[in-house]
C-alpha cells in the first residue's frame, strides 16, 4: 500500500537530519494519512479512502466529498476517486437536463 494521498496525491518526502555537529542523514517525512469513509450526497453511498488530515480538512472546507472532486485536478486523484468523479458528473449532468 503506498502512502500517498487518495485525494490531494501528497506523499512521502525526503531530506535530511542534521545534528549538532552538522553531520547529515537521509530521512523521509511521511504524510499523516488516516483511513476515513466520506459520504457522497448526490450518489447517497459512502466510500472509503486513505487520505492526509490536510486532505480532510480541504474536503469540510469544500463543502463535502463530492464539491471536493468537482475541483479537483484528475492527475491529483487515485483511480478510485477519479471514478467516483466521473459517477458524480454524470449524476449531475443528468439531473440538470
Amino acid at each position: 500500500m503506498s502512502r500517498r494521498c487518495e485525494l490531494t496525491g501528497k506523499g512521502v518526502q525526503t531530506g535530511n537530519n542534521v545534528s549538532h555537529a552538522n553531520n547529515k542523514t537521509r530521512r523521509r517525512f511521511l504524510p499523516n494519512l488516516c483511513s476515513v469513509r466520506l459520504m457522497s450526497e448526490r450518489l447517497n453511498q459512502t466510500y472509503s479512502f486513505r487520505v492526509s488530515a490536510n486532505a480532510l480538512r480541504s474536503v469540510e472546507h469544500r463543502g463535502g466529498l463530492d464539491a471536493f472532486l468537482l475541483k479537483a485536478k484528475d492527475e491529483d486523484l487515485s483511480m478510485q476517486a477519479r471514478r467516483l468523479k466521473r459517477q458524480i458528473e454524470k449524476k449531475v449532468a443528468a439531473q440538470a437536463s
